[in-house]
């Protein structure tokens, strides 16, 4: 079975920047919204071309991982520089390699509507973060409202087809699946109840 979203970041690396460049502003500011928590030993899941990289906090020690070997060209151009960096490394989020409780906080924008298999993704993130560490994502889900919920529905191939995106998975839900209980869940409407923050505490 082909894997579209990773065809669609191939084919596109070279001008990915270039095409979220109209909603960069809006993205930076929650981008640096969501990392502003982060501490210690870190993992993000889909690093992509490494827009996330300047914006860590001090004493942060980064992992990165992506499936796209041509995005993650991009993110170690971006990463020339930073102290930060421990390594960047061609990899599925529902197959992480690291052992049981390695990272201190996990941290994912804009990555799991593209992920093939998000529960099980979302089990690997929390098999992977230490007890009582964090889990930080910043996400657009399917609209719990009647009518845009429906829209939402039948757009979402057109979106899957072009773009590998999907538009209508619902987050939440899915991090309860994965074994997640409501108490560890914390989330925040940031546009409309389509684009939201997760905090998650890996407890």
């Amino acid at each position: 079975m082909k894997n579209k979203p990773k065809e669609y970041y191939d084919r596109n690396a070279a001008l990915y920047d270039k095409l979220l460049a109209p909603v960069d502003g809006t993205l930076t500011k929650w981008r640096k919204e969501l990392l502003k928590d982060v501490s210690g030993k870190t993992l993000e899941i889909g690093i992509g071309t490494g827009k996330n990289i300047q914006h860590y906090p001090a004493g942060v020690t980064l992992t990165g991982i992506d499936s796209s070997e041509r995005m993650l060209k991009y993110a170690h151009r971006r990463a020339n520089g930073y102290t930060h960096i421990d390594q960047l490394l061609k990899m599925d989020a529902e197959d992480l390699i690291f052992p049981d409780n390695t990272f201190d906080t996990v941290v994912a924008s804009c990555v799991f509507c593209s992920v093939s298999d998000p529960i099980k993704g979302f089990h690997e993130i929390k098999r992977v973060c230490k007890e009582n560490g964090t889990i930080l994502l910043l996400e657009h889900v399917r609209s719990q409202k009647k009518i845009l919920g429906k829209i939402m529905d039948i757009l979402n191939p057109i979106s899957y087809t072009l773009y590998g995106d999907n538009i209508n998975r619902k987050t939440y839900d899915n991090l309860i699946l994965a074994g997640f209980e409501p108490s560890q869940i914390e989330t925040v409407n940031i546009w409309s109840d389509i684009w939201q923050f997760f905090h998650i505490k890996n407890n």
